[in-house]
């Protein structure tokens, strides 16, 4: 067996974003002695958290409560949200978001000098703080300085985590890939914690940057453990077209106007659902009627399709700079146009995953000593629709919560056999350096990569339907059959972005398939699972989260039960 180097701590959390740094930082706070492992596949200011720009949301104002962020959360959900943690995020949501401000987030302010909160979509009211348009990047900022302070953090900054290790029914740690020098190293753990968000890279056109590629999520369901409600895939109303540039709901929250070639503001004059919140409905509903609207003809015809308008013009140019200074320069670079004096053409674009790993309100999953929290789990405070502004906060509600709960269980644990944990970890070295240069069948990464980007868009789309669900599982199955025989050129060790690319394309394959299985079981129509063949919503058959396990011929699709409380299902309207 061949020399790993091995490294040992007692808590390890892998990715370096919101949820994995608020993870962090609670583990050291819960525990004078812990020594904190910090693995990321990225520096940590380059994760995704930054590129965030509306806001996060907790009951701030006079006019807001619990129950009313509560309910509408619920709601948002299409009541397949779990109701003990909805309840429980509402509570930690304004102390989280205060405490990030004693860390140093600059969140903007009223003339007062409160907290100032603007309109987010299916929000009964003004809940959601913000920090101009740069939310993630003031908040990122702020968590990772504060990281800085506890030497116990120890980070491995351009590690890529490719195997949970895992020995007598518990996980012990990880393997992970040094980018820079090819190596791969244990690193020992008594408890992990996943932390590396979502999986927008198995779409085409999405929001998601390309290190989105469920790595935790895959990482998870190799070793058994569930993916939950991965069917739940958000579309975000306002993508701009081409490059899937986020147009962030903020600009509708504080004015802007959606309309179609014929500049109608067809979300007021047409019943699409979101009644008098017209441009404050929920991002499901108001992108099913983006779409609708192209279909009957009255979409905006530009050089990458058609498309709709959002229209600032009336906000004024002051306005714009101070509250959406980075919408103006993204429109102007991205797409050509000054929302100042021009429409901003938008259309529905892939942007977060309500699924992923299947956890309690703790951040446990099934597997001992495996912890998750972020957008690569699913706690199931989404359902089947989440509210924008809420997934900044669950990143640290839920990252703290999972950070105390990994401390705990660490505490009544022990290292395992270490020898047994070196040698997966020199097995999955030598898996690695297989790949390097590989010559097999000829197959190319770029062309399974667009392929099953591909087969997601026909399948899994905004509107979905049987047959082409089905056809998208077939064609996944078979992409991964070819992926087997996939061939790469460069055999160097430093730096080896196609060795990092492959990995990649596997985990995005693995969490493609649970996508498309799970959308293809559930024979209704709720949140953002929107199916043209069973257009209502069925409580009776189809109240229940969804399970996805590994199986030889693929993910085999269970079902949970959902955990409903005081508010029960009723039509979701507006």
């Amino acid at each position: 067996m061949s020399v790993v180097e091995t490294l040992q701590h007692d808590i390890l959390i892998v990715g370096g974003g919101a949820a994995g740094l608020r993870a962090a930082i609670a583990a050291v706070e819960a525990d004078p002695r812990a020594s904190v492992a910090l693995v990321s596949k990225v520096y940590p200011m380059r994760s995704h958290t930054v590129s965030a720009e509306g806001g996060a949301a907790a009951v701030a104002r006079d006019d807001d409560t619990l129950e009313m962020h509560g309910y509408d959360t619920v709601k948002g959900s299409d009541f397949l949200g779990d109701q003990d943690v909805i309840q429980y995020f509402v509570e930690e949501a304004p102390k989280e978001l205060t405490r990030l401000e004693h860390w140093g987030c600059p969140w903007s302010r009223n003339e007062d000098g409160t907290v100032a909160t603007r309109a987010f979509g299916g929000m009964t009211t003004k809940r959601t703080w913000y920090a101009a348009d740069k939310v993630g990047f003031h908040m990122l900022h702020s968590l990772f300085q504060h990281s800085l302070r506890f030497d116990r953090i120890v980070r491995y900054d351009e590690q890529f985590v490719t195997k949970l290790l895992v020995d007598e029914g518990q996980v012990r740690g990880v393997a992970a890939l040094d980018i820079r020098e090819g190596v791969v190293r244990c690193i020992r753990a008594r408890a992990v914690v996943l932390c590396s968000g979502g999986a927008g890279k198995v779409f085409s056109f999405t929001t998601n940057g390309n290190i989105k590629t469920g790595d935790g999520m895959a990482l998870a369901y190799r070793t058994g453990v569930a993916l939950k409600d991965m069917e739940f895939v958000q579309y975000h109303p306002t993508g701009l077209p081409g490059t899937g540039i986020l147009i962030t709901e903020a600009t509708r929250g504080e004015g802007g106007h959606v309309k179609n070639a014929d500049g109608e503001r067809f979300l007021v004059t047409r019943d699409y659902g979101v009644g008098s919140k017209a441009e404050l409905g929920p991002r499901d509903m108001i992108s099913r009627a983006i779409v609708q609207e192209i279909e009957a003809g009255r979409g905006v015809k530009g050089p990458y399709g058609e498309y709709a308008h959002l229209d600032l013009t009336g906000l004024g140019e002051e306005k714009i700079d101070s509250r959406l200074p980075m919408v103006r320069e993204l429109c102007k670079i991205y797409a050509g146009v000054d929302p100042v004096y021009e429409p901003i053409p938008i259309r529905p674009v892939v942007h977060y995953m309500m699924g992923g790993v299947d956890v309690d309100i703790e951040g446990a999953t099934s597997l001992p000593g495996l912890f998750a929290a972020g957008e690569t789990a699913c706690v199931s405070l989404n359902g089947a629709n989440r509210l924008g502004s809420n997934s900044l906060t669950e990143c640290l509600v839920f990252g703290a919560r999972s950070g105390n709960a990994a401390v705990a269980f660490a505490r009544g644990s022990n290292d395992g056999a270490p020898d047994r944990i070196e040698q997966l970890t020199a097995e999955e070295q030598g898996r690695i350096d297989a790949l390097r240069g590989r010559k097999k069948g000829g197959e190319k990464l770029a062309t399974l990569r667009t392929e099953m980007q591909e087969a997601m868009e026909r399948g899994c789309g905004v509107y979905r339907e049987e047959a082409s669900m089905q056809q998208t599982c077939r064609d996944l199955a078979e992409l991964q059959k070819r992926f087997a025989e996939v061939s790469l050129d460069d055999p160097s060790r430093v730096f080896n972005t196609e060795v990092v690319a492959a990995l990649e394309l596997a985990n995005m394959l693995d969490v493609a398939e649970t996508v498309a299985n799970a959308a293809a079981r559930r024979n209704e129509s709720r949140g953002a699972h929107t199916r043209r063949d069973a257009t209502s919503r069925d409580d009776v058959n189809f109240l229940h989260h969804s399970l996805c396990r590994r199986d030889a011929v693929g993910p085999r699709v269970e079902t949970k039960s959902v955990t409903l409380g005081r508010w029960e299902p009723e039509e979701r309207k507006y």
